[in-house]
C-alpha cells in the first residue's frame, strides 16, 4: 500500500500543467494564479495568453483591462476578444486611448482584435489601434465619423525623415515615402462589420486609403447605399487604380431588423470592381446583387446565403459569369420550377410529339435522369449550370426546396 501514495499536482511537469490550465477561462486563470507562487508563475506563461476571449466575462471594466495588460498580457498575445459597455447599465468609457497605446507597445504580435458592443466614439481615429493588426472585427459597435480616416500627418512626417536620412537619393524618395505609409498607418487586411448602424458611406470612402485591405465583410450595415458602394469601386483613374483597388473579397448581407429602409447597396456592384475575385451576398441583398454580378469580370467565387431563389433567377445571373469557378449556396430556399401553361389544341399534339421524340432517343437516358432526380433535390439546376459553367463547382449546404400547397 505504500507504493500507491497520493500524488498531487506538484509531481506533474510544467508542460502538462500548462496544458491543463489552457482549458480555463481568463477569469479562472487569474484566480488560479493566487493559489501559490508556482501557479502564479505558470499562469503568466505566454502560451496561455495567445488567444484571450473576454466576451463571456460581463464584469470587465477598464481597471481590469489595465491589470490584465500589466500582469498577464505580453508578446505571446495573437487574438483578443473584448465586450464593451454599450448595452450595460453602467455605461462609461471602456477602451481608452492610453490603454490601446500600451497594448500596441506590450503586445507587438497582436494580429486580430474583435470588439463586441463597444462605444468607440471617444476615440479620434483607428490609427491608435495596434499597427500589428491584420484582422479587425466590429460587432454592434458605435463609431465616430472619422474613425476609419487615415490622417496624412504621420505619413508626411515619415517622408521627411526618409528624405533627410537618404540625402542624395531624391528620385526614390517618393516611392519610399509610399512604402513607409503603411507601417506608420493602418495595415489591416480583413475588416468585418456586423450590425454596426453608424457605418455610413463616408466610412466606406475612408477605407479607400487602407492600402492592404483585401477582405471586407458588411453584414447588416443599413446605412450603406448603392452610390456609396459605387464611389468606392476599384476602377481606372488618371493616376492608376482608384478606390478599393486591392479588395479581393467582398461580402454584403442584410438579414436583420425590420423597420429599416432597404438601401439595396449591392446595386453598386454594377460599377465593375476590378480585381474582385470573391463575392458573398446574403439576405435581401442577393436579388439586387445578382442583377449586377454579370459586370464583375474577375469574379471566380460566388457565395449566396440566407435567401429564397428561383432557378430562372440563378441561370440568368450566371449566364455571363464564364470565369466562375465555385458557386456556393448556404441556407437557401429554392422555389419550385414553374413550367409555362400549354395552349389548348397544341398541348396534346406537342405532348405526343415530345413523347415520341423521347421514346426515339432511348429509354435508358430517361431512367438515368430519373435516378439522378430522385437522389438530387436540385437536378434541373445542376444540369442548367453544368451547360453554362462547365468548369464551375457547385456546393449546397443546408438548402431546401419550397413546396407549394397547390
Amino acid at each position: 500500500m505504500d507504493e500507491f501514495k497520493v500524488c498531487n499536482l506538484d509531481y506533474f511537469p510544467e508542460n502538462i500543467l500548462i496544458d491543463v490550465l489552457s482549458y480555463l477561462s481568463v477569469r479562472e486563470l487569474v484566480r488560479a494564479g493566487r493559489v501559490c507562487k508556482r501557479w502564479k508563475r505558470l499562469v503568466k506563461d505566454q502560451r496561455l495568453w495567445r488567444t484571450v476571449d473576454l466576451t463571456a466575462w460581463k464584469g470587465v471594466t477598464s481597471r481590469i483591462l489595465w491589470v490584465l495588460l500589466r500582469q498577464y498580457l505580453g508578446c505571446g498575445l495573437r487574438c483578443l476578444h473584448l465586450r464593451g459597455l454599450l448595452l450595460s447599465a453602467r455605461g462609461g468609457t471602456f477602451l481608452s486611448e492610453s490603454w490601446l497605446k500600451a497594448l500596441s507597445t506590450k503586445c507587438p504580435r497582436l494580429s486580430k482584435l474583435c470588439l463586441l458592443h463597444a462605444d468607440l466614439r471617444s476615440l479620434p481615429t483607428c490609427q491608435i489601434l495596434p499597427r500589428s493588426l491584420r484582422v479587425l472585427e466590429l460587432r454592434g459597435c458605435e463609431l465616430p465619423r472619422s474613425f476609419f480616416s487615415q490622417s496624412p500627418a504621420p505619413a508626411t512626417r515619415d517622408r521627411a525623415e526618409a528624405t533627410s536620412s537618404v540625402g542624395a537619393q531624391q528620385q526614390g524618395g517618393g516611392q519610399k515615402g509610399k512604402g513607409l505609409a503603411c507601417p506608420s498607418g493602418i495595415c489591416v487586411e480583413r475588416l468585418v462589420l456586423n450590425n454596426v448602424p453608424s457605418f455610413t458611406d463616408q466610412h466606406l470612402q475612408n477605407l479607400a486609403s487602407w492600402e492592404r485591405l483585401s477582405r471586407l465583410e458588411l453584414r447588416d450595415t443599413f446605412r450603406v447605399t448603392a452610390n456609396g458602394l459605387r464611389s468606392c469601386a476599384a476602377k481606372e483613374g488618371l493616376s492608376g487604380l482608384e478606390g478599393l483597388s486591392r479588395l479581393k473579397y467582398l461580402e454584403i448581407g442584410i438579414t436583420g431588423r425590420h423597420g429599416y429602409q432597404l438601401q439595396m447597396a449591392s446595386l453598386g456592384l454594377g460599377a465593375g470592381w476590378l480585381g474582385l475575385e470573391e463575392l458573398s451576398l446574403g439576405g435581401k441583398e442577393v436579388g439586387p446583387g445578382l442583377l449586377c454580378a454579370s459586370r464583375l469580370k474577375d469574379l471566380k467565387c460566388l457565395h449566396l446565403w440566407a435567401c429564397t431563389l428561383s432557378e430562372l433567377q440563378i441561370v440568368r445571373s450566371c449566364r455571363m459569369l464564364r470565369g466562375l469557378r465555385q458557386l456556393e449556396f448556404l441556407d437557401v430556399v429554392f422555389q419550385p420550377r414553374q413550367s409555362p401553361p400549354a395552349e389548348e389544341g397544341q398541348g396534346q399534339e406537342g405532348g405526343e410529339e415530345q413523347q415520341n421524340g423521347e421514346e426515339g432517343a432511348g429509354g435508358e437516358s430517361n431512367e438515368e435522369n430519373k435516378a439522378l432526380d430522385g437522389a438530387d433535390p436540385f437536378p434541373s439546376l445542376r444540369r442548367s449550370l453544368a451547360v453554362l459553367l462547365p468548369s464551375c463547382s457547385l456546393v449546397f449546404t443546408n438548402c431546401s426546396v419550397q413546396i407549394n400547397v397547390d
